[in-house]
């Protein structure tokens, strides 16, 4: 229930001036003055409790019960088509004769003020391949390294932190099993993608899934030609996600999500050495730190 941001009575009180005036048979004066509210205030909450019980406390729609110009419902139909036609609401005014404000009232009590509602919610394509090691997803998330800061002998930090700049998440996950596999690495080239897929597709065979395909988003490393070779020399099929369009490859994407609220913004660290260490035992290569997550 919204209350009115100025009002001095809210349900609470408005019960209590009810029990004053009413059960405690207290007059009106006297409950004005003990509310600090006008005379004619109690008068009203008074009546509409005898009338209509203790909903007649609640607060009531502003809008009037009856127009007296109502838009006529076929002008509201008309208003409508035209925007379903994509039409703007000056061009529905000028072609109408209404008034811009109505427009405006009309498609929004519609629902059709936003462009977008024109335009139906694609409906969710769910798959899961029956098979480990059919697909693999790939992805990666841009971290933010950092260190201890310096501080001026008065307290004041100086400078930036030693160690800054950026380091990357790569992350795989399997499209049937969800075993999934992340390491940190220091960028996002064609070399480090090579790096993480050769991690990756050792890491899986641990578990005997063989990778036989694999999808990534459009990204200039999984698009150069270093990593289709490496995929050609390892033996895996490389599809590529819609462009703009990150649900097609959503089981990495969530799994980012899961990754980033559960470890990597969990809790707060002091350096980004510390937080790659609190990832779950995993193992361990010369290219960077690696993690099971599963």
């Amino acid at each position: 229930m919204d209350i009115h941001q100025n009002a001095r009575l809210a349900l609470r009180r408005r019960e209590q001036l009810i029990q004053f005036v009413v059960y405690q048979a207290r007059t009106l004066n006297s409950a004005a003055a003990e509310f600090n509210v006008a005379h004619r205030t109690v008068r009203k909450w008074v009546r509409r409790y005898q009338a209509e019980g203790p909903a007649g406390l609640r607060d009531r729609s502003s809008r009037p019960h009856r127009l007296r110009q109502p838009t006529d419902p076929a002008r509201v139909q008309q208003v409508e088509q035209l925007r379903r036609q994509r039409f703007t609401g000056v061009y529905i005014a000028q072609h109408t004769g209404l008034s811009r404000a109505t427009v405006s009232r009309i498609l929004r009590r519609l629902g059709l003020h936003r462009l977008r509602a024109l335009d139906p919610a694609p409906s969710l394509i769910r798959y899961e391949h029956p098979h480990p090691g059919d697909l693999l997803h790939l992805d990666m998330k841009q971290l933010g390294r950092f260190g201890p800061m310096q501080a001026r002998s008065d307290g004041r930090r100086r400078g930036r932190s030693p160690g800054s700049g950026w380091e990357q998440l790569h992350i795989a996950i399997d499209d049937h099993s969800r075993i999934a596999f992340a390491l940190l690495l220091p960028d996002q080239t064609a070399s480090s993608a090579i790096a993480f897929l050769h991690a990756a597709v050792a890491f899986y065979a641990r578990f005997g899934i063989v990778i036989r395909r694999l999808l990534t988003d459009n990204g200039y490393c999984y698009r150069s030609h270093a990593f289709r070779a490496a995929c050609v020399q390892l033996g895996i099929r490389q599809r590529f996600t819609r462009p703009y369009t990150p649900r097609t490859n959503g089981k990495a994407e969530r799994f980012i999500q899961t990754a980033l609220r559960e470890w990597a913004y969990a809790c707060t660290y002091e350096t980004s050495h510390h937080r790659a260490h609190q990832l779950p035992p995993g193992c361990t290569t010369t290219t960077g730190t690696a993690r099971m997550l599963v």
